[in-house]
């Protein structure tokens, strides 16, 4: 298992790591050493939430061991001594008190509560099934912090009773059942932690502490043992809502926030996600049973204070009379606002709210009292509900509507100011007529995603990590979340430019123009077309074709028009629907989330049946399937979007966005704010970028990206795409290219080398359905199916996983840099033996590029065109700069040169030199040794001929940068061709174009236009 070394940072890596996971884990040890935020885009498939697990782990584990007898640290055992580099521990945050008080407070283990002073990386993700795919990939790491998983009651109550409730209902439920001492499984969790001190030492999951439940007769609690394990760990993961919400965040009060380092994978909705949770719909029907429940408060504290003769306040009827009166004031005053007009409602600026409370003398401290006054009432209502329940007796479900009276004022009077109002409106409008009077819906819409990210900063965190396959563009996601983000990254892709085929269809195939927007997509001419062009899509794609309509409204008339008619050009007397029913299954995503389920199991059904070629999936952007579904290999190998997912412009919170983002921009001073028509279009395009992603899954994948709507054509457009897709998009002029495009790529694709399809990715794991009642047989295990092309090796979700990773000697991984069956490679397992492969631990160090930095056994791995970092023996010192700059052999800088055409090296024998680095290597190099080392050589000779001391050295600085990606790509070929700009030096400007990357030759060959004016 290589050991690369970043920053001063030793971080183990499962597999030989690509360039792209080198910069990604670079970034995120620069964000976590420097405390500063970053914004990481990395495309699915790259291995990204492995490179995050072990860059961070490794950063943590220079401030010592992990906690609890810190064996399988970072170095497979923890046998050695932590490498400390140049940080220090952030002490901020240790817990000072007396220990015995917290042990009789608590009830559990003393060093359950002890904190470390050491960082706590706090890892969340949207949905437990991401968190839960994120652990899978924790145990294929060689670290084993102490962790905790944090989920609801839902996911893991196993009271017989309790756990059948839902919502607030479970969980007053569990707090009255606790608080009598009546649930065995809470009173068993203090025995378990006192005998399992060391449990959290090894990745576990929600299914895992449910089990440890269920095991025998009341088992401890699952959600308490996780709690418990909060309060002391390196690594907790969590859902997204228990660190934005207010209320969830409270709880975890044993979080050293100023030492906590939040990572938000999968941030691609983060901003509305954080909107949301700062704003409120107080509907009407829910005002109404806020109302029955403060009534029913009062029969309850009557009937006490008769029977008891309690004289506590909690059971005061009259506290609970205001309530009622103010709540029914409330209900008659939302009534009594004046419409402007249907669509428009009645909207007023957010600070109207305070104005138009406090005329029911609802102000910051009378909102102090009804908090306290609901809160009585919930603990009242639980114990009402709940009077005959006893120990083995059957749990009343119990909803508090007033809760949610609660989170609304504190929404509204948060920190007790009022500061916050200008990021709000205020809407009200009719929402559904009962015994035909309108009832409305009071709304306080927040539309400053930043202001829940503040309150991070206020905790004091250490630094924010969001990362995803899709945030591009990043400027804009920065202003949306009011955060500085001084650490960015835009990461290619893994794939090879063969594995992709991406094309902006703007005409279908009678030459009528493809355009979804509003003032052509009913029009039956938009619909023949797009139909017809589907039509020989799902003849020229294999297996599973995946197509994106803009919403459900759009795609309901295409299919229904679809089953209906034909193209009036055709001679087929078939309707398009049969015409697409003829090569591939169709299937249709449902609008319930309770059909779900049973639309994934017909497609997977479908695409097994060898009677056609594959299925068809209708879906939409933003639904189901466009977000957490993984369509590898056979199941996806194609996308089709039909249009811009643009959201409805009079949609009220849609409209008040654009003006309250229109209006900031009018209004300050800082010229880099985003429009409301800005907002609008990368809304749409980030849901585009989701559901393209749905294909390419894994380093071995291959696929098609089809955008079927001319608009796509439009640089505008296309600048908002994700950043490695854009090298490869083209836009073809006519349809009858598109079609002799598709199909020149998917008959070269199955006719390619066998060898190749047979790879699986070991690097990223197959995701599994972000829904937790989706199947557990993954969409990615169908291409296992002999049928149509060579069986594949997969890791599924399920138990295949365990088996196949005890064969990682026989597999090669995603990443490995040698495909190991092929005759005249020379791979890992042929240069060392299986003894050595298992012992010998190699150091690739990142912090010197190879051009400088040199040692005696130095080998470079040659994977797919991709340029590989050094690998330095461990057991040995590193050389340092100083100590080899003077004896620097011109050929080492070829070698290094070379590499930059994506030539790798498999080293011969001992004698190989970093010269012969770029030798031919599995018949992938298109230049011979010679040609190459001489290429590099010359070039060097020129360059230093032509060039300065100094300017000669900057040349090599940049070089390095381009290799390990320290800077952008185009300001590394800039500063180069600046440097290749002075008179005489046209050789040099243009001969080092055959250095540069082919992705990034366009770029390039812009600079030498740019600078050729210059040396002549």
């Amino acid at each position: 298992m290589p050991v690369y070394s970043i920053r001063g940072v030793d971080v183990d890596f499962p597999f030989d790591a690509y360039d792209c996971q080198i910069t990604y884990m670079d970034r995120v040890i620069e964000s976590l050493q420097q405390g500063k935020n970053a914004l990481l885009e990395s495309p699915t498939g790259t291995g990204k939430t492995l490179c995050l697990l072990c860059a961070s782990l490794a950063w943590r584990r220079t401030f010592g061991e992990f906690l609890r007898g810190g064996r399988g640290g970072g170095r497979g055992g923890g046998s050695q001594q932590p490498h400390y580099g140049t940080q220090q521990p952030h002490y901020g945050s240790q817990q000072s008190g007396d220990p015995l008080s917290q042990q009789e407070h608590s009830g559990y283990p003393v060093s359950q509560e002890q904190h470390s002073g050491y960082p706590v990386i706090i890892y969340a993700s949207r949905t437990h099934s991401q968190l839960r795919q994120v652990i899978k990939e924790l145990k294929a790491t060689s670290y084993r912090p102490k962790m905790a998983v944090l989920g609801s009651r839902e996911q893991m109550c196993v009271h017989n009773e309790v756990s059948k409730l839902r919502g607030r209902a479970q969980n007053n439920a569990c707090h009255f059942l606790c608080k009598k001492r009546w649930c065995q499984h809470n009173n068993n969790v203090s025995e378990f932690m006192k005998n399992k001190p060391d449990f959290g030492s090894k990745p576990f999951d929600i299914e895992d502490l449910v089990n440890i439940g269920k095991g025998k007769s009341n088992g401890p609690c699952p959600y308490y043992i996780s709690r418990e394990l909060s309060k002391s760990v390196d690594i907790l993961f969590a859902p997204y809502n228990y660190l934005i919400d207010p209320g969830n965040r409270r709880s975890l009060n044993s979080i050293p926030w100023d030492n906590a380092v939040l990572i938000f994978d999968e941030a691609h909705n983060l901003e509305s996600i954080c909107a949301d949770a700062a704003s409120f719909d107080l509907h009407p029907n829910n005002l109404a049973a806020c109302v029955a429940e403060a009534h029913e408060c009062i029969k309850l504290c009557s009937a006490k204070r008769s029977t008891e003769n309690s004289a506590d306040k909690q059971f005061d009827p009259e506290n609970y009379a205001i309530l009622k009166a103010l709540l029914m004031a409330l209900e008659k005053k939302i009534g009594e606002l004046v419409i402007e007009s249907k669509e428009l409602g009645c909207t007023k600026a957010g600070s109207y709210i305070y104005d138009f409370l406090s005329e029911l003398n609802i102000t910051s401290d009378t909102s102090k009292k009804l908090i306290e006054t609901i809160d009585c009432a919930s603990l009242l209502l639980e114990e009402g509900n709940s009077a005959e329940t006893g120990p083995g007796a059957q749990a009343k479900a119990t909803v508090c509507r007033l809760e949610s009276i609660r989170d609304i004022l504190d929404i509204i009077f948060r920190g007790g100011g009022q500061d916050h109002a200008k990021y709000y409106r205020q809407t009200s409008g009719d929402a559904l007529k009962v015994l035909g009077k309108s009832s409305r819906t009071l709304s306080w819409w927040c539309f400053n995603p930043g202001l829940a990210m503040q309150e991070f900063l206020k905790l004091g965190v250490r630094s924010i990590i969001l990362t995803s396959g899709t945030l591009s563009p990043l400027d804009s996601l920065a202003m949306e979340l009011n955060l500085e983000f001084p650490v960015r990254l835009e990461n290619p892709h893994v794939i090879s430019p063969d594995q992709i085929w991406v094309g902006v269809v703007p005409v279908g195939p009678s030459g009528q123009a493809l355009n979804s927007s509003y003032r052509t997509r009913e029009t039956i001419q938009y619909k023949q077309e797009l139909g017809s062009a589907i039509v020989n899509f799902a003849r020229i794609v294999p297996d599973g074709l995946l197509v994106f309509f803009p919403s459900y409204s759009m795609m309901d008339k295409c299919v229904e028009f679809w089953k209906n008619r034909n193209h009036s050009n055709s001679a087929s007397e078939n309707t398009i629907w049969q015409r697409i029913c003829k090569h591939k299954q169709p299937v249709i995503e449902p609008r319930q989330s309770s059909n779900f389920p049973s639309a994934i199991e017909d497609y997977a059904a479908k695409l097994r049946d060898s009677s056609t070629s594959g299925a068809i999936f209708f879906a939409v952007c933003r639904g189901k399937v466009s977000e957490g579904l993984d369509f590898a290999d056979r199941a996806g190998r194609a996308v089709i979007v039909t249009g811009m997912p643009f959201a409805t412009p009079t949609d009220p919170k849609v409209r008040l966005k654009r003006e309250y983002l229109d209006k900031l921009g009018t209004s300050s001073k800082n010229t880099k704010t985003l429009t409301g028509n800005e907002w609008y279009v990368q809304q749409a395009a980030r849901a585009v970028n989701q559901a393209v992603g749905r294909v390419i899954r894994h380093r071995h994948d291959y696929g098609a990206i089809i955008y079927c709507d001319e608009r796509f054509a439009q640089p505008h457009y296309q600048s908002q795409m994700s950043y490695w897709l854009r090298p490869y998009i083209k836009c073809y002029s006519r349809y009858g290219e598109v079609v002799q495009g598709l199909t020149r790529f998917f008959r070269d694709k199955a006719t390619s080398d066998p060898l190749k399809l047979k790879q699986t990715d070991c690097n990223d794991c197959i995701e599994p359905v972000a829904n937790k009642c989706i199947p557990e047989e993954n969409l990615s295990d169908l291409a296992a199916n002999p049928q149509n092309e060579c069986p594949q090796i997969t890791l599924s979700v399920n138990s295949t996983m365990k088996s196949n990773f005890m064969k990682l000697a026989q597999i090669t991984p995603a990443n490995r840099s040698t495909l190991a069956t092929k005759h005249n490679s020379s791979s890992t397992s042929q240069l060392f033996s299986e003894d050595q492969l298992s012992r010998d631990t190699k150091v690739v160090d990142m912090t010197d590029d190879v051009a400088i930095h040199g040692h005696l056994k130095v080998h470079t791995f040659k994977s797919l065109g991709l340029k590989k970092a050094k690998l330095l023996d461990r057991s040995k010192d590193a050389v340092g700069l100083d100590d080899v700059s003077s004896k620097l052999p011109q050929n080492i800088e070829s070698g290094a040169l070379a590499r930059y055409q994506g030539e790798g090296s498999t080293p011969q024998s001992k004698k190989s030199t970093i010269e012969k680095a770029c030798g031919k290597n599995e018949g992938i190099c298109e230049k011979s040794e010679g040609q190459e080392s001489n290429s590099g050589t010359s070039f060097l000779k020129l360059a230093r001929e032509k060039l300065s001391g100094a300017e000669y050295r900057e040349f090599v600085k940049f070089m390095k940068a381009l290799k390990l990606k320290t800077m952008h790509i185009k300001d590394s070929l800039e500063e180069i061709a600046k440097l290749f700009s002075s008179p005489g030096r046209l050789p040099l400007l243009e001969g080092f174009r055959v250095f540069v990357p082919k992705n990034h030759l366009p770029l390039y060959e812009q600079l030498v236009r740019k600078y050729s004016v210059c040396t002549t």
